[in-house]
């Protein structure tokens, strides 16, 4: 049986994944995810000691990002191996690496060699610094990459010293920039019929991730600073308490303010100089914080959320993970997808944030288990049955 498709949308591409970790693996689960033909290549059993990179193979996190692949064990590092690879390169669109730039060179897989197999191949690449300057060859960290770009030094209360954000936002946009790269190569290849490199890093992707905050330096020469839960520049937006917990608003503009002071029983607040203008806001901020909190603390969040979205004023609750899968309209989205597995059970996965009304994306397959399609997928591919007995027998599958 054939293996399905998560969409049809790029069911005619076959993407090689060397990836490894988070970065590569989320740039490839886009592609997955959209119906490409993911073939994960992995080293054969026993080839790495330790725990696998990405934690264990069937922990939530590896589960979460391999779905929709197929698994073949491969040895790059021995020549049958490496001919192998090779040829199926030739019927390959797209090769996905995040090694460090030299491995690559050292495998001889970089994009110059397999340019010369198949000059229409796509070679994305995802580093920590870079694949030329004089971090070239550091290893790449999430946490290193989110500080070096900046945003540990925004994030958190004033004076508190440098906060990482809650997720591997380097990590994860890296990803999703690799995967953006690759479709636009693979739409350039429509008129040009030739591949190129696509890279990207993490510490770019983090500073991209900066948007208004690194606008602020190079257009104004500002260097923000922490902020806390308060928008860095729309006042009064942030984290308020009531009678029960915390909310979170968000008022910018003159005409929202005025509608959120009325909402909640404040318009005192619009008659004071203080809080008069945006900048008189800014400049008052923590004052008006506290007498805003002042007037919430007479209503539970609930009420103050269904009083202020009617009054069309921008809040909304503080989720717990648990309580984000519990909202009725996180339901509605379904953004939860469900995957049977082998032994029946199911998994339970965050699926795609697009919706598309002819090609949508599924989850039709869980993650693979080490080597498990490898016969498949060298048969696809042209090896006989001769040919895969005999790369088994020397453990290169």
């Amino acid at each position: 049986m054939a293996f399905p498709r998560a969409s049809k949308a790029l069911a005619r591409y076959t993407v090689l994944d060397l990836t490894r970790v988070r970065s590569g693996p989320t740039a490839v689960r886009e592609l997955a995810d959209w119906g490409a033909n993911v073939i994960k290549i992995e080293p054969p059993a026993g080839l790495e000691s330790g725990e696998p990179a990405g934690g264990p193979r069937h922990g939530p996190d590896f589960q979460n990002l391999h779905r929709n692949k197929r698994s073949l064990t491969l040895n790059l590092k021995a020549p049958e191996g490496l001919a192998a690879f090779k040829r199926m390169l030739k019927k390959a669109d797209v090769v996905v690496e995040n090694f460090r730039p030299d491995v690559k060179e050292r495998l001889g897989i970089d994009y110059a060699a397999l340019r010369k197999i198949n000059k229409r191949i796509i070679l994305a690449s995802i580093s920590g610094f870079g694949q030329g300057g004089p971090y070239r060859e550091r290893p790449g960290f999430d946490q290193i990459a989110q500080g070096m770009g900046g945003i540990m030094s925004i994030t958190g209360l004033p004076g508190q010293g440098p906060v990482r954000a809650g997720i591997p936002i380097a990590d994860l946009s890296a990803g999703l920039f690799c995967a953006l790269g690759i479709l636009v190569a693979l739409i350039e290849r429509e008129q040009s019929s030739e591949g190129q490199a696509v890279e990207t890093s993490l510490l770019e992707a983090q500073i991209f991730m900066l948007d208004f905050q690194a606008a602020r330096w190079l257009i104004k020469g500002e260097v923000p600073p922490q902020a806390g839960n308060n928008h860095p520049t729309s006042i009064p937006t942030g984290v308020f308490k009531t009678a029960d917990g915390h909310i979170n608003i968000a008022s910018p503009g003159q005409a929202m303010w005025e509608r959120l002071a009325r909402a909640i029983d404040a318009s005192a607040l619009l008659q004071k100089p203080e809080y008069e203008t945006p900048a008189a806001r800014l400049k008052n901020r923590d004052a008006l914080n506290a007498e805003i909190e002042h007037y919430l603390s007479g209503r539970t969040s609930a009420q103050w959320i269904e009083r202020l979205n009617t009054a069309g004023v921008s809040c909304g609750p503080i989720y717990r993970i648990d309580e984000v899968f519990a909202d009725p309209q996180v339901e509605h989205l379904g953004i939860v997808r469900n995957i049977e597995k082998k032994d029946g059970k199911k998994l339970r996965v965050v699926g795609q944030p697009v919706k598309l009304s002819r090609t949508p994306s599924k989850v039709v397959a869980p993650p693979p288990d080490l080597s498990q399609h490898t016969d498949e997928v060298l048969k696809e591919f042209g090896f006989s049955v001769k040919e895969i007995d005999a790369l088994r027998r020397k453990n290169v599958i």
